[in-house]
């Protein structure tokens, strides 16, 4: 496991969205409409990595890196104001089913485990699925709101090499 990020200064963690969502990075409303890993259907969880390379894995396990190299999107940095012993993290060892961390489909007992971190705790850093040893975190939007603060937003420029023509 990667190790978290110092604990000297403010969390810096990451978000991929498409362009069109720019100014909307931080609602949670996609996973309010359709829930999410860690989150039931209704909860407005903001799903983010604590390093821009986790954060667009994320977004191109779902996409595919064609759509991530051919439609514009965003990459958003925003730093934590709240001090790390605010941070929930989650270790393996604290999930009650192990392949709740592994790329697979979903349950509705996983969801409402990660909705009771989100009731509890106002940001929740958890393993990635989709890259084992890097971090996730995840915040319910309507919780959250002067706990963090946006650096700044970049447009992602995919190396063409993630994306190579058909042979």
């Amino acid at each position: 496991m990667t190790p978290l990020p110092g604990h000297t200064g403010p969390a810096v963690f990451w978000r991929l969205d498409d362009q069109r969502d720019e100014k909307t990075w931080d609602s949670g409303e996609g996973a309010r409409q359709k829930g999410g890993r860690w989150s039931p259907v209704g909860v407005p969880a903001v799903y983010c990595s604590l390093d821009p390379g986790t954060a667009i894995l994320e977004v191109a396990v779902h996409k595919g890196f064609n759509t991530l190299n051919a439609v514009p999107h965003v990459l958003s940095a925003a730093t934590m104001q709240i001090p790390w012993d605010e941070i929930h993290v989650v270790r393996p060892e604290d999930v009650p089913n192990k392949l709740w961390l592994y790329p697979c489909a979903f349950s509705a007992a996983q969801q409402d485990f990660g909705h009771q971190w989100l009731d509890a705790h106002a940001f929740v850093a958890i393993p990635s699925a989709v890259s084992r040893r890097s971090w996730n975190l995840i915040f319910d939007a309507s919780r959250a709101v002067g706990k963090y603060k946006l650096l700044h937003q970049e447009s992602l420029d995919l190396d063409p090499r993630l994306n190579p023509p058909a042979r």
